[in-house]
């Protein structure tokens, strides 16, 4: 049987690269050329968002998981999936928090974003999501639960727009905004990193 985290990344990849071939051969891949994020704040009706720029929760399943179900910490139950839009700007990036849920974060428009990851094995990890394959960006990023992420937007440095999709669905009990003090030094070969990217929420 196949490892939950791989199916989810194959299907998810799937469905990424399919909405990407769609617009690019339907606008040329130049749809969003000229729009600022302001534009795209309101045509997709997106709102401030305390860890992630600017969001729209687009999908909250109904059926949900039956308390026992899953293991702790989702052993009173949870919806069986969540999604949502996030645009990025440089002021206002992904603050330094995490989700107990395991996320794909998607690629869709704009700029790409470099992440930076904290792995509950102490290890760290930086990846681009973006459109540009050959030079090694990925248009969609598994980010296990529990790990604790900041991402900010580069190139041109405008804005991005992706999204994100999360097994079991996400509630609010289940963000927590990282200490950017105590991550450090969890973390020290990226310290400087952790404090000089975005901060959390004071």
């Amino acid at each position: 049987m196949p490892d939950r985290r791989e199916f989810i990344s194959s299907a998810a990849l799937a469905g990424a690269a399919a909405l990407t071939s769609s617009n690019a051969s339907a606008q040329g891949g130049t749809m969003h050329q000229g729009m600022t994020y302001q534009d795209v704040e309101r045509l997709l009706d997106l709102k401030p968002n305390a860890t992630c720029g600017y969001v729209r929760v687009t999908y909250l399943s109904t059926q949900r998981i039956a308390p026992g179900g899953l293991p702790a910490p989702f052993a009173a139950g949870r919806p069986m999936g969540s999604a949502l839009y996030f645009m990025l700007t440089p002021q206002e990036p992904v603050k330094l928090h995490r989700i107990r849920n395991d996320q794909l974060y998607h690629y869709y428009l704009g700029d790409p974003i470099e992440v930076l990851l904290m792995l509950t094995d102490g290890t760290t990890q930086q990846h681009i999501v973006g459109p540009d394959l050959r030079a090694g960006q990925t248009p969609q990023l598994l980010i296990p639960g529990n790990t604790f992420h900041t991402a900010r937007v580069i190139g041109t440095r405008q804005w991005f727009l992706g999204a994100s999709t999360e097994w079991p669905g996400v509630e609010p009990v289940d963000v927590e905004l990282g200490n950017a003090d105590a991550l450090a030094m969890k973390y020290p070969e990226v310290a400087d990193q952790i404090r000089t990217w975005p901060l959390p929420t004071k």
